[in-house]
């Protein structure tokens, strides 16, 4: 992919150039070691770790900052330009602009060198993907005392939670008949059993007020075939999960309605709980110290979709949020867009963060 840029400053370039090289998950590569490059030359130390995550590091000692965000994206290219300010990229909002403010903010603290501790910056592969491959691989790899995941929340806000995800293959089969015959084809029996599901969900959760607390399934796939003999249907299913309904229990009940359905099976592509801090913890209230003085009011979010945060925040047990420029409605979409300006607000509010984590002496 070939992309020309007006002139743009140094944070910028870093910015474009990340967007500018494909990096769908399992496939980021190229963008790991490009960006292990640029971050060495920015005063990090940096490499490409065992899960292909590109690291930089900064310093040494506590406390210890990690900054998780992620390389990889969905597919669909975007023609990567820079028109009116504004960067047009796949992976510009989601999220290479929040991990391209980390490294900004890093190589600042860097440069400013009245600081303590250490700052991490992790590039993650397959956050995307159901593996979410390289966060599982940092969760075991560090043990910080703050940690901030790279998501769009808009510069001025910061996401305290996300839901949880169950993915599920179901398969099922049936005898093989005529169409001109009373029966239950394979298709048939399993879009009455989503159906159970869709029912199940509104029954559990449907009386909450807060979508963040409801049950939200999702029909993501639905194919059927025949070998003359025996047909098949398998549907892939995708459950966002709130604080109250983890992962174990929900698939438990999903089995539960499949019961009478004996060829049924569902096999778990990939699973975690919802996660969610409090509005009063000592991180939110950095956040909100720096925020306020670029002259904004502090939103707090709770968001309906899924992070590295939900594996990364259980483990560390330390303060975390989710944190970077950019409209979430853009993740995934064809019109997938950030401000420049907005990014260099956001790297704004993360060196006075850091600062603040990291002031000598505290």
């Amino acid at each position: 992919m070939t992309a020309l840029f007006p002139p743009l400053s140094a944070e910028e370039a870093l910015l474009c150039g990340l967007v500018a090289i494909p990096s769908v998950s399992g496939k980021e590569r190229e963008a790991a070691t490009w960006l292990v490059r640029q971050m060495r030359g920015l005063g990090l130390a940096a490499h490409v770790d065992a899960a292909g995550n590109a690291v930089g590091v900064l310093g040494t000692g506590r406390p210890q900052t990690v900054l998780l965000g992620h390389l990889d994206t969905v597919p669909g290219e975007i023609p990567v330009r820079v028109e009116g300010g504004v960067l047009y990229g796949r992976g510009a909002v989601d999220a290479k602009g929040a991990l391209a403010a980390f490294v900004g903010a890093a190589a600042r603290l860097a440069r400013r060198g009245d600081w303590r501790g250490q700052v991490v910056v992790v590039g993650c592969v397959e956050e995307e993907a159901p593996s979410s491959r390289g966060a599982h691989h940092a969760a075991g790899e560090y043990a910080p005392d703050f940690c901030i995941v790279g998501e769009p929340s808009d510069w001025r806000r910061v996401t305290l939670g996300y839901k949880g995800s169950l993915r599920l293959r179901a398969r099922l089969t049936v005898p093989g008949g005529h169409s001109a015959h009373p029966r239950q084809t394979a298709a048939e029996a399993l879009v009455a059993y989503w159906g159970r599901v869709e029912g199940w969900a509104a029954q559990l959760t449907g009386h909450e007020a807060r979508v963040f607390d409801q049950l939200q399934p999702t029909l993501l796939h639905l194919n059927s075939q025949s070998d003359g003999l025996r047909e098949t249907a398998v549907a892939e299913l995708h459950l966002r999960l709130p604080p109250a309904h983890p992962p174990g229990p929900v698939l438990a009940g999903l089995r539960a309605l499949g019961a009478d359905f004996p060829s049924l099976s569902l096999e778990v592509l990939g699973e975690c709980p919802a996660f969610q801090t409090g509005r009063t913890s000592p991180l939110v209230r950095t956040f909100a110290r720096a925020i306020r003085a670029q002259g904004e009011q502090p939103g707090l979010v709770l968001k309906t979709g899924t992070a590295d945060l939900n594996v990364v925040g259980p483990v560390w047990g330390c303060p975390a949020v989710a944190y970077g420029p950019g409209d979430a409605a853009l993740d995934h979409t064809p019109h997938e867009r950030l401000s420049l300006a907005e990014f260099g607000r956001a790297i704004d509010v993360l060196e006075a963060v850091l600062g603040e984590l990291h002031r000598p002496g505290e």
